[in-house]
């Protein structure tokens, strides 16, 4: 490959004192997304990566065999409130996701709100929803251009009329409605200066109540720690009506609070009055609200457990001496439980994949939910009056399937079967065990076709292998089906998932063993998953990518920097890549708790040793590098992803090209519409397919 010639960045002499180390910062300005001078920049490097992709012969036929692969129906788990049931579908090519209104949860039912129907230049999208208790009403937030603000809004579910209301800057918070539907509580933020929209932190979040046909300015809030900037507050109302909870929360940090408010003789008119006690108050441990028989609340819990069990705390009396333990600590990780039907559903990491369980209040095992198979579950729904669970299941090779399992009967069906046909049997998963630096082993699914040939002392087999990584923020990486990994396998190439420390397929203490000054353990455990690949004999450095989006994204960017010899190509998508100052944007600060900060001398030096932008070194050869953002990711700012690829760009040697795909007016990955998706995962897949020389691939 011929090294490509790169749009001129600038130099410019902005540098940061830490505890009396200089750290240059040159392409600084880059970090000011709207400026002039950066939407050239961005136009510039789109131009040449657009250039370079469009060399590629395969890119055509990989953007229509993604199209086909996509263009089928999808529905999630259906839901009830009241006597109504909602669901989102898709019909295959459908830009954005709509939400359906049935009688019935196999009903075809009628169209509530289609977010393709909206129209304007930037896309919106469903980003959170909440359904009056007699779902008369609903209260909808819908995100633009893939932006994590949120703007509630109304409709009369009946018709589809939409009121007036109309609640701007709220983030972070779903909302809950009053017994009575007089209005609903959510969180927001105080309105940003303007245009800081994207880059202003937000700090000092509000518990606000808004009573219905009542302007925003007239919300009243009901709870609010201005002595706690950096708490947020997610509100639950109980099924009874009897009282809000409120999940009090810390940044990222999966220690939580539960504070409560009883509801009785609540009055929309003086919202303010609320009473709110703290019954669980220390971020000692994680505390996830399961469900309420009265004053009795369902508790998912880590403390003293570091692998999940399920308590009962009476509001009359809350000490952890008084804790009633309904669920101990198994061997496999409890990631979440609900109450549905009088019982509790408890899903379970078992070896990184999914496990249902039923378990009476009490705590008797009453047995396992029948799966499909070694896979994912996502959405669970049912209510404690239901007699029927409703969930999701995908894996590796099946597309998302709508299960039903009956609470009295003990049966569990298909409702919704995938409608896209796939060869199961043409495919193979295993599960293989990888030795880390420190002697721990690591879990790595493989999964390829069943016709590639098996590694051999003769056998010179050479598979394109793309390695995908994430090991952090306690976040479980389980087998779940992409189209994109999907067209990967047809070209003949190998897919690897790591189950790094750092995420949460083993309760806590995995996740604490990647955290912190401990960061660079997922770094090793990455590159031991690569040479093992390697050393195989499965593929060789030139034909082994890397990939992984947000904290996945620093996961290839410190990967790449550290062991630039040992890939054939790198795709860092919308990456934590400055570490010396990812704290001073948006929600930023909330990853200290992950990361650490630069701002404490001990932390510095740890954040500094492995930062991605800070370890790229003049004249050295990288691997081939596709860099991938959206310009209005308000999560993770692109300024990680434009000044990283203005250094590695000027400190790259050799011909390996060192790219950017600027995506305009998108986030950081939510609401984005379908046909951004397939032309992204398109130029993906082409460019692994050039650098990793797999140009006779179709």
């Amino acid at each position: 490959m011929s090294r490509p010639a790169y749009p001129v960045a600038r130099r410019d002499d902005s540098a940061d004192d830490h505890h009396g180390t200089r750290v240059a910062d040159p392409y600084r300005w880059l970090e000011d997304t709207e400026a002039p001078d950066t939407r050239a920049w961005i136009a510039d490097q789109n131009a040449l990566t657009r250039a370079w992709l469009d060399e590629v012969r395969a890119r055509p036929a990989i953007a229509e065999r993604l199209a086909q692969l996509w263009d089928h129906p999808r529905r999630g788990a259906p839901w009830r409130r009241g006597q109504r049931w909602f669901q989102l579908r898709n019909s295959g090519l459908q830009e954005l996701d709509v939400l359906w209104s049935m009688d019935g949860p196999a009903d075809e039912g009628r169209v509530l709100l289609d977010p393709n129907a909206w129209g304007g230049d930037t896309p919106a999208a469903l980003a959170a929803m909440a359904e009056s208790r007699d779902a008369s009403l609903l209260a909808y937030a819908t995100s633009a251009a893939g932006s994590d603000w949120m703007t509630w809004q109304v409709l009369d579910v009946a018709d589809g009329t939409p009121r007036e209301d109309r609640l701007e800057w709220a983030k972070f918070s779903s909302a809950a409605w009053a017994p009575d539907g007089s209005g609903f509580f959510y969180a927001r933020y105080h309105a940003p200066p303007e245009g800081s929209e994207f880059l202003e932190r937000n700090r000092g979040q509000l518990l606000c109540f808004h009573a219905l046909g009542t302007p925003q300015a007239d919300d009243v809030t009901v709870y609010a720690r201005p002595d706690e900037p950096d708490w947020g507050f997610d509100p639950f109302v109980t099924e009874d009506g009897r009282y809000l909870v409120i999940s009090v929360w810390q940044g990222t940090d999966r220690r939580a609070r539960i504070h409560v408010a009883e509801l009785a003789g609540f009055d929309q008119r003086h919202p303010a009055d609320l009473v709110v006690t703290r019954p669980l108050d220390a971020f000692d441990a994680r505390y996830d609200m399961v469900g309420s028989v009265g004053p009795l609340l369902y508790v998912m819990t880590d403390h003293d457990a570091p692998r999940g069990r399920l308590v009962a705390v009476d509001l009359r009396d809350p000490d952890p001496g008084s804790w009633v333990e309904v669920v101990a600590q198994g061997q496999a990780t409890l990631e979440r439980a609900a109450l549905i039907g009088g019982r509790l559903i408890a899903l379970y990491l078992d070896d990184a994949h999914h496990a249902l369980q039923r378990f009476s209040l009490t705590g008797q095992d009453e047995g396992a939910i029948a799966l499909p198979g070694i896979g994912t579950v996502g959405a669970v729904s049912g209510r404690p009056a239901d007699t029927v669970v409703h969930f999701t299941y995908t894996s590796f090779t099946a597309p998302t399937a709508v299960c039903a399992h009956d609470l009295i009967t003990g049966e569990t069906r298909y409702v919704t079967e995938p409608s896209l046909a796939i060869d199961e049997d043409a495919y193979e998963t295993e599960q293989v065990r990888v030795m880390s630096t420190d002697g721990v082993q690591v879990p790595m699914f493989l999964v390829r076709r069943a016709d590639v040939d098996k590694p051999g002392p003769d056998a010179g087999v050479d598979v394109p292998t793309l390695l995908y990584g994430y090991g952090g923020f306690g976040i479980p990486i389980t087998p779940a089906f992409s189209v994109s990994w999907l067209v990967w396998l047809e070209l003949g190439g190998q897919l690897a998932v790591a189950n790094l420390r750092g995420g949460g397929e083993y309760g806590e203490r995995w996740h604490e063993a990647g955290r912190g000054p401990r960061k660079q353990q997922v770094f090793d455990d990455f590159v031991a998953c690569a040479e093992s690949l390697v050393a195989s004999g499965w593929t060789t450095s030139a034909r082994l990518a890397i990939t992984g989006a947000s904290n996945g994204g620093l996961l290839v960017g410190a990967c790449m920097t550290q062991r630039p010899e040992l890939f054939g190509a790198c795709v860092p998508e919308v990456g934590v890549l400055d570490m010396l100052r990812f704290h001073r944007f948006t929600i930023g600060w909330a990853w200290v708790s992950e990361y650490g900060c630069a701002e404490d001398p001990e932390q510095f030096a740890t954040l500094l040793a492995y930062s991605p932008l800070h370890n790229l070194w003049p004249r050295t050869a990288y691997p081939a590098t596709l860099v991938v953002t959206g310009d209005h990711d308000d999560r993770v700012v692109p300024g990680h992803s434009f000044k990283f690829a203005a250094a590695l760009q000027a400190a790259q040697a050799g011909g390996a090209p060192a790219l950017i795909r600027v995506q305009t007016d998108a986030g950081h990955g939510a609401g984005k519409p379908t046909s951004v998706s397939i032309a992204e995962r398109a130029d993906v897949l082409a460019f692994l397919v050039r650098a990793l020389g797999m140009e006779g691939s179709p």
